[in-house]
């Protein structure tokens, strides 16, 4: 069995922690995996597959949102991924989104974010934890429902920002008690998925490894891989 070559997009500071936990679910998942950072090279090797990755609040003015003083933003990852995004999408590349990677996948197909979610729900406990806490309803005919298999399923959360108006073709998988959107997924798409979470820090859970498999099952029969000579025109 081949082991497909996924792409996984890192925040440039403090990202080899986050990658390092991705390269062994993938490398679990039966996949080989390549940090993607702006400002380094593609890889010479066609990508199969993304992981749109966590970290850095993205950029409001991409999205007409409100500018926040106090978040960390990173312009150039920003435009690497809606460069990576432009390019796999339309390819049929499968991508799974975490965190930021899954608003993302969003913006990138039109979509807007909430800058602030305590400033909608403000009844949402302000919870912040990498221990699966949170619960969150999955749409029981939703792709990822048939990967997770766990309905409800407990999660941890590390964000403050989520998806507002959906982008292109994009539906909700799953929401929180609180009624935010947890997770989206493309109608259209072969495989483009997003999720809210931090799947790589529940590595032990087997729904959330599920994932990572899911992703590499996808990868191995992606027709059209990303290549250097592409992504030079898009990123």
């Amino acid at each position: 069995m081949t082991r497909p070559l996924i792409g996984v997009t890192t925040s440039r500071s403090g990202g080899w922690r986050s990658y390092l936990m991705h390269r062994l679910a993938l490398y679990r998942a039966g996949a080989r995996s390549v940090r993607l950072m702006p400002g380094d090279p593609m890889p010479s090797e066609p990508m199969q597959g993304l992981v749109i990755g966590g970290g850095d609040d993205i950029g409001a003015e991409i999205y007409g949102g409100k500018v926040l003083p106090d978040v960390r933003i990173d312009p150039e990852r920003d435009k690497m991924e809606l460069g990576l995004l432009k390019a796999a999408i339309p390819a049929g590349l499968p991508v799974l989104g975490i965190c930021r990677g899954s608003q993302m996948i969003n913006v990138a197909l039109g979509g807007t974010l909430h800058t602030d979610i305590y400033e909608v729900y403000v009844q949402a406990p302000k919870m912040r934890t990498v221990l699966p806490r949170k619960t969150v309803s999955v749409e029981s005919g939703s792709r990822l429902n048939r990967i997770l298999r766990c309905n409800p399923c407990l999660v941890n959360a590390l964000h403050h920002q989520s998806v507002d108006r959906l982008g292109r073709n994009l539906t909700i998988a799953a929401r929180d008690e609180s009624g935010i959107v947890q997770a989206i997924e493309s109608e259209t798409a072969p495989f483009l998925l997003g999720v809210q979470w931090h799947p790589e820090l529940l590595v032990w859970k087997k729904p959330q490894q599920r994932l990572f498999e899911a992703l590499a099952d996808a990868a191995r029969k992606a027709v059209i891989p990303l290549s250097a000579e592409v992504l030079a025109g898009s990123v």
